[in-house]
């Protein structure tokens, strides 16, 4: 996202399928061509639905899973649901008459030229020739969905679906009616076993060991050895009375049967030893069992919970502390990737919108998996109409449109932002609904202004930051609208972000300040400088070279100007500081921040983190002793500077078809890592001396100084500027670059 949003174009997306243990093996199957009854070569078919709506379904049930204390705690928005009738189509043009396998979720009819088969069929035949196959499926308690399997007629995302009864619907996808309504393209995941329907889908597990465990009370204290996350099984459970479970992600946690966030209060009555899984899952390290009346058992264990993806990117350099910190924080980003990008896996275990952004660009330097990000912008968004904002927080409406930009920067999906747009859009028209006679957006009842969880931060009035995230999704909004090519809109949002560009300046620039001010109330500009505005319009590029100098002085390094405590707003401030190239000082703040943690033995990354906090005081937020989140996504968030500002990779256009490798030491004597593509990866070495590249597509462009004119092997370094050459990248090529830094 922080590139300029004028660079775009199409490449090929990677797709991921997240199952269980089964499943996946099931699934690498499915990937290949797979084989009918008869053993004949046929083309892949996945599961199909109307799209978003199982992305809406399972979001809903994994984030009605939380519970505080053992009660139930829903999320405080409105929740949508799926289409409970929905119709497909295709047509088919066939050489010779073709036999195909048909299974369904829902109650459903079959068509074939508008003429209904009887019953309920498993398989029908299709004659040679042109033909419409239709499928209406009802289903109310899970998705309606479809999975159709012949030799060339096979169920994909390029069949149509409508949730509403258009059968008269021309073949241009406009009802005769002129009512609007048009089919769209049906959504899937890439479930491609026909016998796993996507009512079961569920993430993977593993039997898990605990490390130690001692007595304690009239039970004992498991500890797993690190933060972690499953299902906790009771080995030799018997007896009769009641089983307390306290679960802790620390050892103060878990002792404090009155005030630990989980917990698990069972009514046991078994007569013999019995082995026995409970139901939900949890987040915790230690684990604290204590039975009552003639209850025993002999241990715990568990099955840990985890979405199998492929660790593809990598960090690896001379210092070790900041090499724990990169493998702490993937970790971190792996226990927080689950169906959807949550927040954190203690609470809330939902799929808050500021959260999920940052996700996103740590995805990309990660694992790199796109179906997790288009899940979870699907299950954000839910259906029109639009009554609130994303999470009823206005400044992660704007994070939602940023996130769909981020997605086609490094995939390249143009489909799945075309598809998406008809949402963008209402989201859009609500949002430009609640603007003020001076066309701005404060705060109106029903919407939550966030910016950060920091002591005495004014929401008041108008306030510049929400401005500029504002202003960001006009010009995405511009850019999708000519993807879509829905030219009057991308001309009306393109004016609409200039307009509102320039307002922003003339309202909050303060010259003598070097900075835009936090807001204004009552029509007047306040003298509060806060770093959230400033920090953003850095990397959005929104300040000339002189004002980005001024508030890196006056705002950033400015200790005067109140510091950032969450690792969520860390995480933009460092890379503000990155983007002017202060990497050197950024190392240091990530190991005295991130490093300040693992000294006080953390092993996943925190909600918050305050240096100047003592003890136990570290694990309380939110008015409790134990509140805060010991493992947050947003902890994570080293992945994504140190890829993308230390070993320097961009994209420059969509899906790497070009981009730029620009390597910084930052004070390092040497580093090395992998950032993963659509179709592969670019892999670097740097060292003070040597420089070592390689891609595997796109054509790109090393840039790195040198106070010597470099050696190269395989290219050639053209002096750029003062000190600067430039090396172009081809793919496939093995690049060696001797220079002196």
């Amino acid at each position: 996202m922080k590139q300029s949003l004028k660079k775009l174009a199409v490449a090929f997306v990677l797709l991921f399928v997240i199952l269980t243990d089964t499943q996946a093996q099931q699934s690498k199957k499915g990937l290949q061509t797979t084989k009918n009854i008869q053993g004949a070569a046929v083309n892949k078919a996945a599961w199909i639905w109307y799209p978003g709506d199982l992305d809406i379904w399972v979001s809903n049930k994994m984030q009605n899973r939380r519970t505080e204390r053992a009660a139930f705690l829903p999320p405080f928005w409105k929740m949508d649901s799926h289409y409970v009738l929905v119709e497909f189509h295709k047509e088919f043009n066939l050489a010779a008459a073709e036999e195909v396998n048909l299974y369904v979720e829902g109650q459903y009819n079959v068509k074939l030229d508008g003429h209904a088969f009887m019953g309920y069929p498993k398989k029908i035949t299709v004659p040679a020739g042109k033909h419409k196959l239709s499928l209406k499926v009802y289903g109310q308690d899970k998705v309606p969905a479809i999975f159709v399997q012949g030799k060339t007629i096979v169920s994909d995302d390029t069949w149509l679906a409508t949730f509403e009864d258009k059968e008269w619907i021309d073949e241009s996808g406009r009802a005769s009616d002129n009512s609007g309504t048009t089919y769209v393209s049906a959504g899937s995941w890439d479930l491609t076993d026909p016998l796993s329907r996507p009512s079961s889908f569920k993430l993977s597990t593993t039997p898990m060991a605990a490390v130690k465990t001692e007595k304690v009370g009239k039970g004992f204290i498991s500890d797993f050895g690190k933060e972690t996350f499953g299902f906790i099984k009771l080995h030799g459970l018997k007896g009769k009375g009641k089983l307390n479970i306290y679960y802790g992600e620390s050892r103060e946690e878990a002792l404090s049967a009155d005030k630990c966030e989980t917990l698990d209060l069972l009514e046991i009555d078994m007569k013999g030893k019995r082995d026995s899984l409970i139901e939900l899952s949890k987040a915790f390290r230690y684990v604290n069992v204590q039975p009552e009346g003639s209850v025993a058992l002999d241990k715990v264990s568990m099955l840990y919970e985890y979405a199998p993806v492929t660790e593809k990117g990598s960090f690896k350099s001379s210092d070790e502390q900041l090499n724990k910190i990169y493998d702490i924080s993937k970790y971190t980003f792996h226990l927080n990737t689950r169906e959807f990008f949550i927040d954190g896996i203690k609470r809330d275990r939902w799929v808050w919108s500021g959260d999920a952004y940052q996700s996103y660009l740590m995805n990309y330097y990660s694992f790199n998996e796109s179906p997790i990000v288009k899940r979870t912008l699907l299950a954000q968004r839910g259906k029109d109409p639009v009554t609130a904002h994303i999470n009823t927080i206005m400044d992660y409406s704007f994070y939602w449109f940023l996130g769909i930009y981020d997605y086609y920067q490094y995939s390249g999906d143009q489909k799945f932002v075309q598809d998406i747009y008809p949402r963008m859009k209402s989201l859009m028209d609500y949002v430009l609904n609640r603007r003020n006679k001076d066309g701005l957006l404060e705060w109106m009842p029903g919407d939550w202004i966030f910016i950060d969880w920091a002591d005495k931060l004014s929401k008041d009035g108008e306030v510049s930051f929400e401005q500029l995230l504002f202003c960001r999704s006009l010009e995405t909004m511009a850019l999708c609208a000519e993807m879509s090519k829905d030219k009057e809109a991308a001309t009306e949002y393109r004016k609409l972000a200039a307009d509102l560009k320039a307002k922003i300046f003339k309202l909050y620039w303060d010259e003598s300040k070097n900075a835009l001010v936090h807001s204004r109330i009552n029509g007047k500009p306040t003298d509060n400088v806060t770093r959230y505005a400033n920090m953003f319009g850095i990397f959005f590029d929104y300040f000339s070279p002189s004002q980005k100098e001024g508030v890196k002085k006056h705002v950033l390094m400015n200790d005067n100007v109140k510091k950032i405590t969450t690792p969520y707003m860390r995480f933009y401030e460092l890379e503000a500081l990155c983007a002017m190239g202060e990497q050197s000082y950024v190392l240091k703040q990530i190991k005295d921040y991130w490093g300040g943690m693992l000294d006080l033995g953390a092993t996943s990354f925190w909600e918050e983190y305050n240096p100047d906090k003592k003890g136990v005081e570290h694990l309380a937020m939110y008015g409790r002793p134990f509140g805060k989140s010991l493992c947050h996504a947003w902890g994570a968030s080293p992945i994504y500077l140190l890829g993308k500002y230390y070993l320097g990779v961009k994209p420059l256009t969509p899906g790497y078809e070009t981009y730029v490798v620009e390597p910084s030491l930052g004070g390092l004597e040497w580093m090395e890592g992998k950032v993963p593509t659509p179709a592969g990866e670019i892999s670097l070495y740097c060292s003070k001396k040597e420089i070592r590249v390689k891609a595997d597509e796109g054509v790109g462009v090393l840039r790195f100084k040198s106070i010597t004119k470099p050696v190269v092997k395989g290219g050639e370094a053209v002096e750029v500027g003062k000190r600067t050459y430039e090396i172009k990248l081809e793919k496939g090529i093995q690049y060696l670059v001797s220079y002196k830094k």
